[in-house]
């Protein structure tokens, strides 16, 4: 005779384990802090897009968001809400975002495993 399991009473329960699509980093985070404390009354985040453009063909877009789009991506991580643009999620997963700060210059940093080629100024990228 065949045995059958009740799964609700199983000791040994499976657990779905979901990265999200963006890691923040902790300067990162910080710097989002810092942006959003300046902001519009109305700005709820910041939302991360991807626009086709620059020399490689694609560039990382990010501006504040006032609302949530039904389609949005939702990250919140170390205190602060990031959207991606429902279009970009296939473009942005494993994406680690950082905050980099040097002597002249200071960006957010996108490590995409995704990318097959950057180009020379690091403005844009390209996924075949």
């Amino acid at each position: 005779m065949d045995k059958r399991y009740d799964v609700r009473r199983c000791k040994i329960g499976a657990k779905l384990i979901m990265n999200p699509i963006i890691k923040l980093s902790d300067n990162a985070a910080s710097r989002i802090k810092e942006i959003m404390s300046g902001a519009e009354n109305n700005a709820i985040g910041v939302r991360v897009s991807v626009k086709s453009g620059g020399c490689a063909g694609m560039s990382y877009v990010m501006e504040y968001s006032k609302e949530v789009n039904p389609h949005d991506e939702v990250i919140e991580d170390k205190g602060v809400k990031v959207f991606i643009d429902s279009a970009a999620v296939m473009y942005l997963l494993g994406t680690e975002m950082d905050y980099k700060k040097e002597e002249l210059s200071s960006s957010f940093v996108f490590n995409n495993p995704n990318e097959t080629e950057r180009c020379g100024c690091g403005e844009s990228f390209k996924i075949d």
